[in-house]
């Protein structure tokens, strides 16, 4: 436990302890607090702190409940005759000091001492569950960063295919098709290292990808791209839409000389919900079933599952011509980077 938690419990218990004292000295025929009220209270309070940070830690915590619990028993036992053999004769003369009623001390102990003792429970258990939730966000962040380098050479090595076809070709867009795709790599390797990035800025780069795809297509088929998105100050996890996309290229150009036919759209409505859509022609029988088993789909499901848990509706679907997916997210306003 770092020392500023240390300083939050101390402080914890102080106001707590003061708030039981309160209780427990509290009686509306005699608003002044007694001395021996005072001490007795002390007395319980150190059989909680007994209990609390001497037996929880040595006992409790490594499994040998049976000590622990003797040793509970043993802490308020030693109170009760604490307070029925010396605090009773030091406060109390006459007939309720030689009079004993440990039984009944030892009822009176039992829920200031559990009071005092549970909260101490209470409070590790809220402090590991901080630290549990630390370590889980420690790993998410760490399996998102992992996925998220997958795909610099997932991406990189569909499009060195085709450039490397285009340049046996002899190809004048081959120029063309290296500055496009320097483009879209420096914004992966520079500007998607945060967990959100600007919508605008995101769809400039789908667009140029879009671009970058309708040039080694040319005239074997038809791409349309709309957007109704601009200017809108909403963030995204980066990449997801462009994984989606790829893949319609390539199953469609793996599969097809001609007739290719990929439409894409985007939109986002009025309660900031993102709706992405993508369908893509294909012939089955040419597809080559190995498309389907690339690491984008399965990485950019893992991807979702992890940043947009609640927040997103992933639906794919296939007719044996048109490979379809339509993908919505509920952006959040206040996401930052």
């Amino acid at each position: 436990m770092n020392k500023r938690n240390i300083y939050k419990e101390i402080l914890f218990q102080i106001i707590f302890h003061l708030v039981v004292f309160v209780f427990y000295s509290f009686d509306r025929n005699q608003p002044s607090v007694e001395a021996y009220k005072y001490v007795y209270f002390l007395n319980y309070a150190t059989a909680a702190a007994i209990i609390n940070y001497i037996c929880l830690p040595i006992f409790y915590k490594r499994k040998n409940i049976l000590i622990f619990v003797g040793m509970v028993i043993a802490c308020i036992l030693a109170s009760a005759l604490l307070e029925e053999f010396v605090l009773e004769r030091v406060f109390f003369s006459g007939r309720r000091a030689k009079s004993i009623k440990m039984l009944w001390a030892f009822v009176d102990i039992i829920p200031i001492v559990a009071i005092l003792s549970g909260v101490k429970f209470g409070w590790d258990a809220l402090m590991k569950q901080k630290e549990v939730d630390k370590l889980e966000e420690v790993i998410k962040e760490s399996e998102l960063q992992f996925l998220k380098s997958q795909i610099n050479p997932h991406f990189l090595f569909n499009n060195l295919n085709n450039l490397y076809s285009y340049a046996l070709e002899g190809s004048k867009k081959t120029p063309e098709i290296i500055l496009q795709l320097s483009g879209l790599l420096r914004y992966m390797l520079y500007e998607c290292k945060e967990k959100y990035v600007p919508l605008s800025k995101e769809l400039k780069q789908l667009e140029n990808f879009i671009n970058l795809n309708r040039l080694q297509i040319e005239d074997r088929g038809k791409i349309n791209f709309t957007s109704d998105i601009y200017d809108h100050n909403e963030k995204i996890a980066p990449l997801i839409m462009l994984v989606f996309v790829e893949n319609a290229f390539k199953h469609s150009q793996s599969s097809q000389s001609d007739q290719i036919k990929i439409d894409i759209g985007v939109r986002l409505d009025k309660d900031r919900k993102l709706t992405f859509t993508c369908n893509n022609s294909y012939r089955e029988i040419a597809n080559s079933p190995i498309h389907a088993k690339g690491i984008g789909l399965e990485n950019v499901k893992k991807r979702l599952d992890l940043i947009y848990p609640d927040a997103h509706e992933l639906t794919i679907s296939d007719n044996n011509q048109f490979y379809k997916v339509k993908l919505t997210i509920h952006l959040q306003k206040d996401q930052s980077s």
